[in-house]
């Protein structure tokens, strides 16, 4: 394999694709007075965030709660931990959000953690939706889909976690 990195998506493109997931969440919870943005730490977690930010540009009549999803990924049970109690996603509109979705396991372990709780509706959003899904798990909003081998890597690159420029790169 090669060690050449592509560029997928650049610091705008990044802007345009969350802008637009922004107006499809939008769009999909119009009746909605609130939404629940679950972001799974760390990177999913910095994109709701921007997601949140952007909806309350867009309109003043949601409210956005901002839900922190931590999941212990190398496990094969679900672990899960939220910095706000899970039941403050009770009845309402909930989107899960990450930053990459490969195998779908990440997604689903982040789902289940809301399992127990009782929900108007739940969808998913990611920047890249790499189509390796081993788990019943696709994205109902996303920003680009990307078919890749499975030895090839995508990496996210956001500035407020990782100190570099905005990008989605294929390694």
């Amino acid at each position: 394999m090669s060690t050449k990195a592509t560029l997928i998506l650049n610091k705008e493109q990044i802007f345009q694709k969350s802008k637009r997931i922004a107006y499809q969440i939008i769009e999909d919870n119009f009746d909605e007075k609130e939404i629940v943005l679950v972001g799974i730490a760390d990177r999913g977690y910095v994109f709701a965030q921007r997601l949140k930010n952007i909806i309350e540009e867009l309109v003043d009549n949601k409210e956005v709660i901002l839900i922190k999803v931590t999941i212990k990924k190398n496990k094969r049970s679900l672990e899960a931990v939220t910095d706000l109690p899970i039941e403050t996603a009770a009845n309402r509109a909930v989107i899960v959000v990450d930053d990459v979705l490969n195998s779908g396991r990440t997604l689903a372990y982040a789902l289940g953690a809301f399992i127990n709780v009782p929900l108007k509706k739940m969808r998913t959003a990611v920047l890249i939706d790499r189509s390796h899904h081993q788990f019943p798990i696709f994205s109902d909003y996303y920003g680009q889909k990307l078919s890749t081998i499975l030895k090839e890597n995508v990496r996210v690159y956001l500035e407020e976690f990782d100190n570099k420029e905005d990008a989605a790169w294929l390694e």
